[in-house]
């Protein structure tokens, strides 16, 4: 993937599977995430980026998003599901559900009582 504000309107691969970027969703720490068209149904690919953080050390940052993820679904917390995961182009595909963010959530008091928990 090229400079995030640069793809809208191109392709991404992952895996050797085509998405069509529609937008820029947001950038966080690990990395970038755009709202993607499969064909089917729309999805998020994220790229991870490494880009300093001066909060964060990271070693392995697409290890440490499949670790992450695996135990936020383990304890329970419901999450997108994840698709596809391209460990050499560090990019990771998870579904795309519409509605707020959890930081939206958080924002405005929204946060379900079973994420807290």
């Amino acid at each position: 993937m090229g400079a995030p504000e640069q793809l809208r309107g191109t392709h991404v691969n992952v895996n050797g599977k085509e998405y069509f970027v529609q937008k820029l969703l947001g950038k966080g720490k690990g990395g970038y995430s755009y709202l993607a068209w499969d064909g089917d149904r729309k999805v998020v690919p994220k790229q991870i980026h490494h880009e300093p953080c001066s909060y964060y050390n990271f070693g392995n940052k697409i290890e440490a998003e499949l670790n992450d993820y695996q135990h936020l679904k383990y304890i329970g917390i419901p999450m997108p599901m994840m698709i596809d995961v391209d460990r050499d182009q560090e990019r990771i595909v998870k579904e795309y559900i519409d509605g707020p963010t959890v930081f939206e959530m958080v924002l405005h008091d929204q946060l379900p009582k079973t994420c807290v928990d």
